[in-house]
């Protein structure tokens, strides 16, 4: 009686499995590599999690050697920091995070905030990469600190050609964009990007298409707008910017403590989170516009009021004069 014995995916060479490991996306290999003992070293290769990285952020490979995907930076580390969403929520301890360091604890908190931020930017229409640019911004002078955040990838004096697949009946709305903010010392990054646009307006001087894309962070929000034509024949600017609730631009150095929060709390994987992040922004757009209403209503309450008060001080100076 013949005895058969099963061959298992492990059965094939080792080389061949890597090959085919290569081929998935990182969701897919994160998956397998919980499979077994032997997938999950096949699937630890640095290399592997190296092109993932390099399909998925092409902006990479302008860094400076050494900069990124090193011993400092991981390719896994990365990929698992900005492939999801992160979630900071604006709850007690992460609402004050843009507030500014104060005190005693100024120095030793200053210390943990990340001392230079490189941007890798990425333009997609339909997957294909369009726009790839690195910015490396150094984050530690006073300068930065107490500054209103902004970081500018393509600037309006020297706005980026057309590329391959754009002005092709492209629509502004059809583009997608990714942020990944790295900090290099502390070998973390986080996308602050919703991957497709939260919002199309546009430029009231120009015409110019704004594509807004936001993630809601701590009770802040952060927001990168692309500036194109209409037809997205070209990309006039690239920016990323912080504010708050109240519609205030947010320091170079709150920004800092919002990132380095976002970069050590959770994430959240799925393609829902790209629909949650439009909703949170909706929302933050319509808590700001409530503020702004409430507040006007309280100015116009304490004008009355200052006026009431006015008029009666007036009217009893009159009535002393002609009273004496």
């Amino acid at each position: 009686m013949a005895v058969t014995t099963a061959t298992t995916l492990e059965d094939l060479p080792a080389d061949v499995l890597a090959c085919a490991l290569r081929r998935l996306d990182g969701r897919s290999l994160a998956a397998a590599s919980c499979a077994t003992a032997g997938l999950r070293a096949l699937a630890a290769d640095p290399e592997t999690w190296r092109a993932l990285c390099l399909a998925r952020w092409p902006s990479l490979l302008q860094a400076r050697p050494g900069l990124l995907l090193d011993a400092a930076v991981p390719p896994r580390r990365l990929f698992a920091d900005a492939f999801p969403f992160p979630c900071l929520p604006a709850d007690d301890n992460a609402a004050p995070a843009a507030a500014p360091l104060a005190g005693a604890e100024a120095p030793e908190l200053q210390q943990q905030l990340p001392a230079e931020l490189v941007s890798a930017v990425d333009v997609y229409h339909g997957g294909a990469p369009l726009l790839s640019r690195v910015v490396e911004t150094p984050a530690s002078s006073s300068w930065f600190l107490t500054s209103p955040f902004r970081v500018d990838a393509v600037e309006c004096g020297s706005p980026a050609p057309a590329g391959p697949g754009l002005g092709r009946g492209v629509s502004p709305a059809e583009l997608e964009l990714s942020w990944v903010v790295v900090d290099p010392r502390a070998g973390r990054a986080v996308n602050v990007s919703s991957r497709r646009p939260v919002a199309v307006d546009r430029h009231w001087y120009t015409g110019e298409a704004l594509v807004r894309y936001a993630v809601v962070l701590g009770g802040c929000k952060f927001e990168a707008t692309v500036t194109c034509s209409e037809e997205a024949s070209s990309i006039r600017e690239i920016s990323l910017a912080a504010e708050d609730a109240d519609g205030a631009a947010v320091s170079g150095e709150g920004t800092l403590r919002l990132l380095a929060a976002a970069m050590a709390g959770p994430r959240k994987g799925g393609e829902e989170q790209e629909e949650a992040a439009k909703r949170r922004y909706e929302e933050f757009v319509r808590s700001k516009r409530g503020r702004k209403e409430s507040k006007a209503r309280k100015e116009v309450l304490v004008d009355l009021c200052c006026s009431a008060v006015s008029a009666v001080a007036v009217l009893s100076f009159i009535a002393a004069v002609v009273l004496r």
